[in-house]
């Protein structure tokens, strides 16, 4: 039996990746949306108990929750359907399939700014303050959340042979871009793929910014500090990440890659609102 995936530079092999999780009433729950949902619940968690470390009501961040889960999920949705409408304009009903996979993280955190904006007015609580116990929730979930990757065997990019490259069976991939299909090789009469494991790189990287948030959070100079560093450093993660990727959704009529492209602007206004807002802090 030909291995199905492994990491061939670190002696790491998966002779069998398993898609689904377990099955309930026949219905099968995909490791996925398992991992999506287990990001979003240890987010939750985090927010809840520095909550309570900082002296807050915990139970703001839940009835929040209630709120910006559903609305987040509408969003990792709209944001993907946006950028493909190709692949859904003659088939609406399709839009509405979750199952099939098509969710984009900016979409979720664009709606999670405007979620937290709309509540917190409404709520006459500090934005800045619920946005930085978030951010690092946020973020928490994004390192977990990106696992549902692998598992799909997605989120990849060009061919490489550095020490983290990613190799997988070519016949358990769905559609496997030209760039990578003419760098397909055999190995014991089975092809195979060989990436870069964007989603390895950019989870690892998250979780370095949710480290660096946690030692910096007690030393911030001004509510909402902590959701820029965020923007800042994820923007400037994905800008460098979204380049090796094969899966790019591009800004419509053109061949730019508009997560590449948001995350630069994102990138560089918030550099900007850190600097003045700083500056008026000292």
């Amino acid at each position: 039996m030909p291995i199905e995936v492994s990491f061939p530079n670190l002696g790491i092999h998966f002779p069998y990746l398993p898609r689904v999780a377990f099955e309930i009433f026949g219905m099968p729950i995909y490791l996925y949306g398992l991992l999506i949902t287990l990001g979003i619940a240890a987010g939750i968690a985090y927010a809840y108990f520095e909550a309570k470390r900082t002296g807050q009501d915990p139970e703001i961040y839940l009835d929040f929750a209630m709120y910006a889960v559903p609305i987040c999920l509408i969003g990792l949705r709209v944001y993907y359907v946006a950028f493909s409408w190709d692949k859904y304009k003659d088939n609406l009903w399709s839009i509405f399939n979750f199952r099939e996979g098509g969710l984009a993280i900016y979409g979720a955190i664009i709606a999670a700014v405007i979620t937290a904006i709309v509540y917190t007015r409404l709520k006459k609580i500090s934005f800045g303050v619920l946005a930085d116990v978030g951010a690092p929730g946020l973020v928490l979930g994004q390192v977990i959340g990106r696992w549902g990757n692998f598992f799909n065997r997605e989120a990849f990019g060009v061919y490489t042979d550095n020490l983290f490259a990613l190799r997988y069976l070519e016949s358990t991939v769905g559609e496997i871009p030209a760039v990578v299909k003419e760098k397909t090789f055999m190995v014991d009469g089975f092809s195979y793929i060989q990436v870069h494991p964007a989603f390895l790189y950019e989870s690892l990287w998250n979780l370095v910014l949710f480290i660096f948030l946690n030692i910096y959070k007690d030393r911030k100079k001004f509510d909402g500090e902590l959701l820029l560093i965020y923007l800042f450093g994820y923007g400037l993660g994905r800008v460098w990440i979204e380049g090796l990727r094969t899966d790019n959704l591009l800004l419509w009529g053109t061949t730019i890659a508009v997560s590449q492209l948001l995350s630069g602007i994102v990138v560089i206004v918030a550099a900007a609102c850190i600097f003045i807002k700083r500056r008026k802090a000292s």
